[in-house]
């Protein structure tokens, strides 16, 4: 005999352990937390400017040649064999100076002498940045300005991590509520049909019209209409929420979900409406984003400033040179009396320096056009934090209406029910309050999920649902510009 396939235990979770699942498994939170990491590698190469660089050369030429001969009259033929080598060191630093050391050697072997000759040479060289590159921050605008990026790149990740974790609870309630909406349709297909036995029991004994029967009958359908249409939905509900949780790899489409919460209301009441706006004008994602910007801007005018100053350069060079005909011979010369200096000055500028105005006047308008983009998304951040807490008081307010509605429908159907028994009503109008209390008991359940989902809704428009699920990720901390 073949053996059965184990069985698959059901997924029990609730609120938290959804939104843990999705922390840890949710296939589009790993590709954006792979962002950040990116990002730092910007910032590791911006800083390699100042890294030291080391170089070095080597080579070995053989030169033939006829040559006027030493004597002052006719021609005599050479043969000389030249090999050279050379290392350096060269370093920029932050404050504009960059410091070279380079050691070189040369040997060169003539036919037209009997000793071969070998020079040798240290050298410093410094040179410092009088105008242009000179200023620190200008130096270092661009580590700064990658540093910016890669917190831009967290704060996105915040606004990401938010987004799911709303994304989880509105898929779990909604699940919770196609579940619901399951049992209150098979609980009024039964009714119907024993609406409908009914019906037909009395059309049997002869206390009911025939005609009754059909819209009994067409109840039932619909009834039946419905309950397909709410099983078609749970199963879209629960594709979407596994996609969410991925609890599996690779995931088991087929997994059953047993879903625990509870449908009381959260006690705690909401704070007025201006502490929402107040913690979303310092915690959300965007606007903390936005401020990231101006600041990158800030230094953009001073690099682009800095493009505006003509380049002077004053360099200086030393060295200590060794001459003899064997290499170890030319080292012990290094310490002799021959040496080289070279000082002098580098300038440098463009006629009209048009491109590096053009840079400069793009880095103000660029930044005037941030500051004023951040003062559009405060305004769109007060009127979300504000719409959605219209949403939140309405949604509450509509759980204790539609109890009230569901209360007044089961009242209704019960007293045209018994119209019904003792011949004062009809099907058609049984099947319409049925209807009714349907309709009524579904907007219930879909008051108290929307209301839920209102919530989050709220705290993730203020910037604070990660903190209020417990949940750390980058950029906690608001970002302040100075003034």
């Amino acid at each position: 005999m073949a053996s059965e396939p184990p069985q698959v235990e059901p997924l029990r979770i609730d609120v938290q352990r959804a939104i843990l699942l999705a922390m840890e498994n949710n296939k589009s939170l790993i590709v954006q937390r792979m962002t950040p990491e990116i990002s730092r590698t910007f910032e590791d190469e911006q800083r390699a400017v100042f890294d030291p660089v080391v170089s070095g050369q080597g080579s070995q030429r053989r030169t033939v040649a006829d040559r006027l001969s030493r004597a002052g009259s006719g021609i005599e033929s050479q043969i000389a064999d030249t090999a050279t080598g050379l290392i350096a060191v060269d370093k920029l630093f932050s404050t504009g100076t960059t410091v070279g050391l380079d050691a070189s050697t040369s040997y060169t072997d003539s036919s037209l002498y009997s000793d071969t000759f070998v020079s040798n040479r240290l050298g410093i060289s410094v040179t410092q940045a009088l105008l242009r590159g000179r200023d620190v921050r200008v130096n270092l605008a661009a580590v700064h300005q990658a540093g910016i990026d890669t917190q831009i790149s967290e704060y996105e990740l915040r606004g990401f991590m938010e987004a799911l974790v709303q994304q989880v609870e509105s898929s779990f309630y909604d699940y919770a509520l196609a579940q619901r909406q399951i049992g209150i349709y098979t609980d009024s297909l039964r009714l119907a049909e024993q609406q409908m036995a009914e019906a037909q029991e009395r059309i049997h004994i002869g206390t009911l019209a025939e005609t009754e029967l059909a819209a009994a009958q067409a109840e039932v359908a619909l009834r039946r209409e419905n309950l397909i249409t709410a099983r078609s939905n749970l199963a879209r509900e629960r594709l979407n929420l596994i996609r969410l949780l991925n609890p599996s790899d690779p995931i088991d489409w087929d997994m059953e979900i047993q879903l625990e919460y509870r449908t009381t209301l959260p006690d705690t009441p909401l704070d007025p409406v201006e502490q929402h706006v107040e913690v979303a004008l310092k915690m959300r994602p965007d606007l903390n984003q936005a401020r990231l910007l101006i600041r990158r801007g800030e230094l953009e005018i001073v690099r682009t400033r800095n493009g505006l100053l003509p380049r002077l350069d004053a360099f200086v060079t030393y060295g200590k040179s060794g001459y003899a005909r064997t290499f170890s011979d030319a080292v012990n010369e290094l310490d002799g009396i021959s040496y080289d200096v070279e000082a002098g000055l580098l300038f440098e500028l463009p006629a009209g320096n048009r491109a590096a105005r053009a840079r400069h006047t793009r880095a103000t308008v660029s930044r005037a056009q941030s500051i004023k983009a951040m003062e559009n998304l405060i305004q769109l951040a007060q009127v979300d934090v504000r719409s959605a807490y219209v949403v939140v008081t309405s949604t509450r307010e509509q759980i204790a209406a539609t109890a009230a509605t569901r209360q007044f429908q089961e009242e209704a159907l019960r007293v045209e029910t018994e119209k019904f028994r003792v011949g004062k009503s009809t099907s058609l109008l049984v099947a319409q309050v049925q209807r009714d209390l349907v309709a009524s008991q579904i907007a219930e359940i879909r008051a108290i999920a929307n209301h839920f989902k209102a919530l989050v809704a709220l705290y993730r428009l203020e910037g604070s649902l990660l903190q209020r699920r417990g949940l750390s990720a980058p950029g906690s901390q608001p970002v302040t510009l100075e003034d």
